[in-house]
């Protein structure tokens, strides 16, 4: 009764002191009254009421506040912490600015993109209500008409000036826009429904795709941009090697293509996964999806897609709408094949760009294909059916399934091994296949004394014309036309495998023309080519895209099979289309190479720049008998011109080194 009775009475108090700290309560609570004393079962003294269990706890008493306290400031905490890091980060920034902008020039893109992404969020709470209000008065239906009305004049008569000034100089660029005409007429020609087609929704494609290739062929800085952005997926690509070149050694990665373009493919579709599960993606392809809807009038869910394409897959994109594409129309599911057949991924972006193809021409072509392909995918297949999903709030996009960055990075490097082992079973067999073509027509040919017959050949005559409308030189038209056939008939990879061969020939300094056999084409041709080849449209690809959609939506099975050649010609001519864009603006850029020095020179290798000057100084050189040869232009009266004569006679064959 005594002990209960301590007990008590110490519980009374400290109710009546109000404390308000549960844990010195309960500590409280238990504290035997002075005097007291424990004993066990046997009777044997265990002390006074104070056991080591009750200093411990009242040793605890600090750390509790503190961390009480820490819950209390934890957002005040977090705002200083914060707040440090980025006056920490500034000084960083800073530093290496001003040390070496050049250097830093990578860290100041991205740190620039940053802050643009976080005043675009702060700016989007503060204000976003109130430019809505602003906004309001552009809703009345004649006030829109009359703006649209004026937009489009004054961006008729802008393309008529721009044609009219840009081409004065060089005429063969309206060869390009005559082509765009001519494609856009064929694919009216082949529309389901004539009447029906949205003429906003294909202006509009075309018009971003000219704007956008203006800004990135033309402006410098669009150009620089562009060509620095290409740089840095080749240097960010290499690192590949690191990993390829411990598995399978430097000598197979090195001279072996297997073991050069498909570890990039895993690589690649590593960083892809991550950046998925981070949600930069989804942020990107969100962004450009709002734009071309706003813009076109196209649905929420058809545009996803499109613009998803640009970053994954034919088969990856339709993923994005999965939940939706059971109730979508036969218009919208041919804009979202459309889409897959006019573009690449970002994972055969890096194996195209280890081919030795130009990487900013690559990024431009998968950029502007996503317009384009909303335009002609509406022209060949208008709307008649009520869509669903006509919200201008789009389609939200979830981030991905991976409990951490390090699932994200496996998942990724696991799922790309499919797509690798698919690339190089593909090569394989398309290759096979193309020599056993090339074979028969051979032979078929020579029992009718053809020599030389072969698929490419066929090509180079039957679509010699469709790609001198691209804007390429007469010359170099056949072997375009070979290469835009094997990626119809055949495979991208051949096709973009052919083009890099030709560019290789090209700065290797090999001649032009031996035998009377073209041996690589312009830089010219070498844009325009890498623009038409663009894109998954081939004839393969149509059991790939029919798999992959039919296994999301089974029950629409027979819709699928009926817009699937539909879809996979207009993704042709969407390519097409690109390349013509690239012919009308593309135009030679820096100055030429001052061969007077560089013949100067001992050069000791063949280059690219050694053939056009060697080829200058054969033209300016003429034979006068037994006499030395005299030259004229650059080279006369330069005492080295006979010494550069020699140099060059030891490269090239040409009739003034006999």
């Amino acid at each position: 009764m005594k002990k209960a009775s301590g007990r008590q009475s110490i519980a009374l108090s400290t109710v009546e002191t109000g404390t308000e700290n549960p844990g010195l309560e309960l500590m409280e609570k238990e504290v035997e009254p002075e005097g007291s004393k424990r004993t066990d079962a046997q009777g044997h003294s265990l002390g006074d009421g104070l056991g080591p269990s009750t200093h411990q706890r009242r040793s605890q008493w600090p750390f509790s506040k503190a961390r009480s306290f820490c819950k209390t400031h934890a957002s005040l905490f977090k705002k200083i912490l914060l707040g440090l890091l980025c006056l920490a980060y500034a000084a960083y920034f800073l530093a290496a600015c001003i040390l070496n902008f050049q250097r830093a020039l990578a860290l100041f893109v991205i740190t620039c993109l940053v802050i643009f992404v976080l005043v675009h969020s702060f700016l989007k709470k503060l204000l976003g209500k109130k430019l809505t209000r602003c906004l309001k008065p552009f809703e009345n239906s004649r006030l829109r008409l009359w703006m649209k009305w004026v937009f489009a004049g004054v961006s008729l008569v802008g393309l008529i000036l721009w044609l009219a000034l840009d081409t004065a100089q060089r005429p063969e660029q309206l060869i390009p826009f005559a082509g765009i005409c001519m494609f856009i007429l064929i694919l009216f020609a082949c529309s389901k429904h004539h009447s029906a087609v949205s003429w906003r929704t294909v202006f509009w494609g075309l018009g971003l795709q000219f704007v956008f290739g203006i800004l990135v062929i033309r402006t410098d800085l669009g150009y620089s941009a562009f060509q620095w952005l290409g740089e840095q997926v080749q240097i960010f690509l290499n690192y590949t090697v690191a990993g390829s070149s411990f598995v399978f050694g430097d000598i197979l990665v090195k001279d072996v293509f297997a073991f050069q373009a498909l570890p990039i493919i895993i690589f690649f579709g590593c960083v892809m996964s991550i950046l998925y599960y981070l949600g930069l993606v989804q942020w990107v392809v969100q962004k450009v999806a709002w734009f071309l809807q706003i813009t076109m009038g196209t649905t929420a869910t058809e545009t996803l897609a499109v613009a998803g394409n640009i970053f994954v897959g034919m088969t990856e994109a339709p993923l994005l709408i999965r939940p939706y594409l059971g109730d979508m129309t036969l218009s919208e599911i041919h804009a979202v094949m459309t889409g897959g057949f006019a573009t690449i991924s970002g994972t055969v972006l890096g194996a195209f760009i280890s081919f030795g193809v130009d990487a900013s021409s690559l990024i431009s072509a998968s950029v502007m294909a996503a317009p384009c392909a909303l335009a002609l995918s509406k022209l060949a297949y208008p709307e008649v059916e009520e869509s669903k999903f006509k919200s201008e709030e789009g389609v939200k996009l979830p981030r991905g399934k991976e409990r951490n960055v390090l699932e994200a990075a496996s998942n990724g490097a696991t799922d790309a091994i499919g797509l690798a082992t698919n690339v190089a079973a593909n090569l394989i067999a398309f290759l096979a296949v193309l020599a056993f073509i090339n074979a028969a027509l051979s032979w078929l040919g020579e029992l009718v004394d053809i020599q030389g017959l072969t698929f490419q050949v066929i090509c180079s005559y039957l679509l010699r014309p469709m790609v001198f409308m691209m804007g390429v030189e007469w010359t170099d038209c056949p072997m375009v036309a070979e290469m835009v056939g094997i990626k119809f008939f055949i495979n991208e990879f051949v096709a973009y495998q052919q083009l890099s061969q030709y560019k290789n020939k090209r700065l290797s300094g090999v001649e032009e023309w031996i035998e009377g056999q073209k041996e690589w084409i312009s830089v010219r041709a070498e844009i325009i080519t890498t623009f038409s080849l663009c894109g998954f449209a081939n004839l393969s690809s149509i059991g790939i895209t029919l798999g992959g959609l039919t296994s999301i939506v089974p029950h629409r099975k027979s819709d699928l099979s009926k817009v699937v050649v539909r879809a996979l010609f207009t993704g042709a001519c969407v390519s097409l289309i690109s390349a013509c864009m690239a012919g009308i603006l593309y135009v030679p850029r820096g100055a030429e190479a001052d061969c007077v020095s560089f013949l100067n020179t001992n050069f000791t290798n063949r280059t690219y720049e050694t053939y056009m000057c060697c080829r200058g100084l054969f033209q300016s050189t003429s034979l006068n008998g037994t006499n030395p040869p005299s030259f004229s232009g650059p080279w006369e009266d330069k005492e080295f011109s006979a010494m550069a004569l020699t140099n060059c006679c030891g490269f090239y064959n040409n009739t003034v080194c006999a």
